[in-house]
């Protein structure tokens, strides 16, 4: 519905206006990816640190959707390209290229992880997890995984992905893991977690977990 005393003429600039802003800021990114080694991966956005230019009315909300003033970004090509120029600086995220960054809202994570594969590797089994934007990422030492108390009382699990960036776990792969659980001594107590690259991730103390069984 417009707004009150809008004319037409006003709203059709106002439309053309939104859309110039997200063909701008595709333009941007796709500059950026493009500086990337052999313009393939993840651009360097670690090494970028230009002014910051506002905030964009850009939201990833807690079941991974991206919106673009208020609407869904229905390309997963588009998700992916704004998705190699995400930064997490001082608690907040941002599209970040190497002349401008811009403020991003993230109502949880920006990425979720949607599939599991399980691995034989050198150190035993080795966890790979899949996100929405279709990066593979493996759970070891420079991946961890981590467990915070959900509203419910359970557990929702958290996968770094790169930088300060992680992936909410869903419920379904959470229930996995705690199918493949097992209870080991860490610091003196017991604990109930996964292995995986070599490494043991806790996810709650083990007399806790066999109370709620």
């Amino acid at each position: 519905m417009a707004k009150q005393g809008q004319t037409s003429g006003q709203r059709h600039e106002g439309k053309d206006s939104d859309s110039k802003g997200l063909e701008g800021l595709t333009v941007a990114a796709r500059e950026a990816v493009s500086q990337s080694p052999a313009g393939k991966g993840l651009p360097p956005v670690h090494l970028w640190n230009p002014p910051f230019c506002g905030d964009l009315d850009m939201r990833i909300a807690s079941d991974g959707t991206w919106f673009y003033l208020g609407t869904p970004i229905g390309r997963p090509a588009l998700v992916r390209l704004f998705s190699t120029i995400l930064k997490r600086e001082d608690g907040k995220h941002f599209l970040v290229t190497p002349v401008e960054k811009v403020g991003i809202r993230v109502d949880d994570a920006p990425f979720l992880a949607v599939e599991m594969q399980k691995e034989a590797g050198d150190r035993g089994r080795l966890l790979r997890f899949r996100t929405n934007v279709d990066d593979w990422v493996p759970c070891d030492s420079a991946h961890r995984i981590r467990f915070e108390m959900a509203a419910d009382g359970g557990l929702t699990p958290y996968l770094h992905v790169r930088a300060d960036l992680w992936a909410k776990v869903t419920r379904a792969l959470y229930y996995d893991l705690v199918d493949m659980g097992e209870e080991r001594v860490v610091d003196g107590r017991p604990m109930f977690g996964i292995e995986s690259g070599g490494e043991f991730f806790a996810m709650a103390d083990a007399k806790q977990v066999r109370d709620a069984v």
